[in-house]
């Protein structure tokens, strides 16, 4: 059944907020818990629920995400039908890379919508990480003869000022009402930005709200909709961990969360492997004076100082006498001898020379961008 449903991933949020971490790369090709990248959890929780065929909607800075996502081989969609299709952003003298929001995205990829064969489609943005069971998410959909099904959460963390889309749900789970980026949100169940609905109703949908002058899915679209009762909106509660990457500090905490065995169990569970682009590398090494407390430390890692807190990318190497806290140092990254860093994020290629000190507040970690020296 699950063969009548394909993905669409669109990767246009506001990413202004994450400030170094998106100047070269999308939120989706964030690197994040070691060895993922945000858009891996999305994309894994689709098919893992059998889809197979999956686009993923492009924006400015989409070179490293491109790299990361392939040819689909690590997510096993590079079969001879269907599989992953990168939708980059369609240049025009009008269009310079950067879509209005949602529907712009669409009504750009209205081939692609087209072309494609299946009768459902689950659409969905990137800047949230969760793993869902989207199989019973669909199931959910289609039990309930919905037009639209809405996945949200009742998790806290999610709910932000003046940011997001929130829901009032009803007892037989239909959705009553809708606020869109409200000063103090009223109802505290957050749309997560995941919902399924018919190709078909989609492509409808879509053209009648660029016509109209519309851009913003949730609250050109979907708000009216509900506000009006003329469809049957209906909402599916996710209850495991999620987080909202729209800041440093939402990637730091997500990142810091991870350390937990409790959390990493919930997120990476048995049953709902995530997967991601392999790179064969050594197994990490530890020198003799080296000391790793409550860390995630990536294959091809040297470590010789001291780790504790933090999560290590590949290839990450700590100098002798060294000495790293509560930080998130990317690929390749260096920390020499006798330096201490605390809360700190290091982008990838990124060097602390010897006898340096960097000491973030917990509340607002320092960022050092790619390939910056200190």
């Amino acid at each position: 059944m699950l063969k009548d449903v394909m993905g669409v991933i669109y990767t246009g949020e506001n990413d202004a907020n994450l400030r170094e971490l998106t100047m070269m790369r999308a939120i989706a090709a964030l690197p994040v818990a070691g060895r993922y990248r945000v858009v891996d959890f999305l994309l894994s929780s689709m098919v893992n629920a059998g889809i197979r065929n999956v686009g993923v909607i492009m924006q400015k800075n989409y070179h490293s995400l491109m790299d990361h996502l392939g040819s689909g081989k690590e997510w096993d969609l590079h079969g001879k039908h269907d599989g992953l299709y990168v939708l980059p952003p369609f240049l025009t003298r009008e269009n310079v890379g950067v879509y209005s929001g949602t529907l712009d995205a669409l009504r750009s990829n209205t081939n692609y919508l087209s072309r494609s064969k299946q009768e459902y489609v689950v659409l969905c943005n990137s800047s949230m990480i969760c793993n869902p069971h989207m199989d019973q998410f669909i199931q959910f959909h289609m039990d309930t003869n919905a037009d639209i099904t809405l996945m949200y959460t009742r998790e806290e963390s999610m709910m932000r000022d003046d940011m997001g889309t929130y829901i009032q749900v009803a007892e037989d789970g239909r959705v009553t009402d809708m606020e869109v980026d409200p000063t103090h949100p009223t109802h505290n169940n957050t749309f997560m930005e995941i919902l399924i609905l018919k190709r078909d109703y989609l492509r409808d949908l879509v053209d009648k709200g660029v016509a109209h002058g519309h851009h913003e899915l949730s609250r050109d679209v979907l708000m009216p909709m509900v506000r009006d009762g003329n469809g049957r909106v209906m909402a599916w509660e996710y209850d495991g961990p999620a987080w909202r990457l729209d800041s440093v500090q939402g990637y730091f905490k997500f990142n810091m969360d991870v350390l937990d065995a409790d959390v990493r169990r919930k997120l990476f569970s048995d049953d709902l492997p995530v997967y991601t682009k392999i790179r064969d590398e050594m197994p990490a090494r530890y020198g003799e004076n080296a000391m790793a407390v409550n860390s995630l430390v990536a294959d091809g890692c040297i470590i010789e100082g001291t780790v504790e807190n933090s999560i290590l990318f590949r290839g990450v190497r700590i100098a002798p006498d060294a000495h790293v806290k509560n930080c998130i140092i990317m690929q390749d990254g260096q920390v020499h001898s006798n330096a201490y860093i605390e809360n700190c994020i290091l982008d990838k290629q990124a060097v602390i020379k010897r006898n340096a000190r960097l000491i973030g507040p917990n509340a607002y970690p320092i960022v050092i961008a790619k390939n910056v020296v200190i």
